[in-house]
């Protein structure tokens, strides 16, 4: 019921921010989505996901296609599915992404365990420990009911019961993190599914209308982000002082300071879009914007996917100087690092002024996601190995 909810609340809030018709269409996507998860065959690794967003494509439907491809018989549900328990006996090794807890993850554990088979802990963040909720920014404005599942920790039990072993996680720093917990980890990075790969190669045939403008983009994703785009305002405003023929192009959940507002004719907002038409939207700016709180554990477990996402279409990207950013990008080759406001304007100047380092600088980037990052290319023989030990 809690898991309900909480669903329902973020579908309230969609509508909210997106209007009706354009929340119903992303709603559309995300229902199918869900009411496929309840209809599950049998296999050998089944990913359990708490929900059906972007985190979930990402860290369970796209990782069950990679391992597909490397001929593993897989499958994904999700927490809300009543019959978790009843599919223990069809599959050997289980998957549980960022999964709150409630009566069906508890008996199909219990299943689980009495039938000796494989459990593994997935995630994308740190939402698993409380400690770290004091950083999550967009905690505080949360439902009720959605603080109360993050509160003990989501995915809590799973992660920090003695039977589990083995976790899956995105990044280095994340992996650090959970061998504090005495776990045996591998890296398993977000990679593109085919359909995805195959959405920006349809966008790379189309040929880019140019107006004139070298557009700056930052897709928020959620409303997690508002202080990390806040700790590159500055740069911002410099840039567009700076810049007659730069305009800024912001999409997702976002609020927005107000000392912006001065720029507002040089700002265009995109509205949230279903899955397949984000692609699109990204394809629209010429310089991708990652920007993260720096010293801010909750956003140093993020991956590296704005880099990616913008990679794939070879748009280049000026990233924080983090440690995740600084292990992706070789800076100055297929994108740029900053850590301070100095460095953000200096390296956007670089790519405003210079069509053929932004030309050169995207190439190199979807030629290290494409070797890297998708499914295509996969490669991770710690990750078959080990589950073809447990099968």
């Amino acid at each position: 019921m809690k898991s309900l909810l909480v669903k329902l609340g973020k579908a309230k809030l969609m509508l909210q921010r997106n209007g009706l018709f354009g929340g119903a269409r992303i709603l559309a996507g995300y229902l199918s989505t869900f009411i496929k998860a309840f209809f599950v065959g049998s296999g050998e690794v089944l990913f359990v996901s708490s929900g059906v967003g972007d985190s979930a494509f990402y860290r369970a439907y796209n990782p069950a296609e990679e391992l597909k491809l490397h001929g593993f018989k897989t499958a994904t549900t999700i927490s809300d599915n009543p019959n978790l328990s009843k599919l223990v006996s069809k599959f050997k090794i289980f998957v549980f992404h960022r999964t709150a807890q409630n009566k069906n993850i508890e008996k199909m554990v219990e299943r689980i365990k009495e039938q000796g088979k494989e459990i593994i802990f997935d995630t994308d963040d740190l939402v698993y420990d409380p400690q770290y909720l004091t950083h999550m920014d967009y905690f505080k404005k949360m439902s009720a009911a959605e603080q109360e599942q993050y509160k003990n920790g989501i995915g809590a039990e799973i992660v920090n019961d003695p039977y589990v072993k083995v976790c899956t996680t995105t990044v280095s720093y994340l992996a650090d993190k959970l061998r504090e917990k005495n776990k045996k980890v591998i890296i398993v990075p977000n990679r593109f599914s085919d359909h995805e790969l195959e959405v920006a190669d349809k966008l790379l045939e189309k040929e880019k209308i140019s107006d004139g403008f070298v557009r700056l983009g930052y897709y928020s994703g959620t409303l997690s982000h508002n202080k990390d785009f806040a700790s590159i305002t500055e740069s911002l405003m410099i840039i567009l002082e700076k810049y007659e023929k730069v305009k800024l192009l912001l999409a997702g959940s976002l609020d927005m300071e107000d000392k912006l507002n001065k720029f507002s004719e040089k700002i265009e907002m995109l509205p949230r879009v279903p899955r397949d038409e984000y692609y699109g939207n990204i394809y629209k700016c010429d310089i991708n914007l990652a920007p993260l709180e720096l010293d801010n554990p909750f956003c140093e477990s993020k991956s590296a996917i704005k880099f990616t996402e913008t990679g794939v279409l070879k748009i280049p990207t000026v990233a924080v100087k983090n440690q995740t950013f600084s292990e992706t990008i070789e800076d100055g080759i297929d994108g740029f690092l900053a850590g301070n406001t100095a460095e953000w304007v200096e390296k956007i100047s670089r790519l405003v002024e210079d069509e053929n380092l932004r030309k050169t600088m995207g190439e190199k980037a979807r030629e290290k996601v494409l070797k890297k990052y998708t499914n295509k290319n996969s490669q991770n023989e710690e990750y078959y190995s080990y589950l073809k030990s447990k099968m």
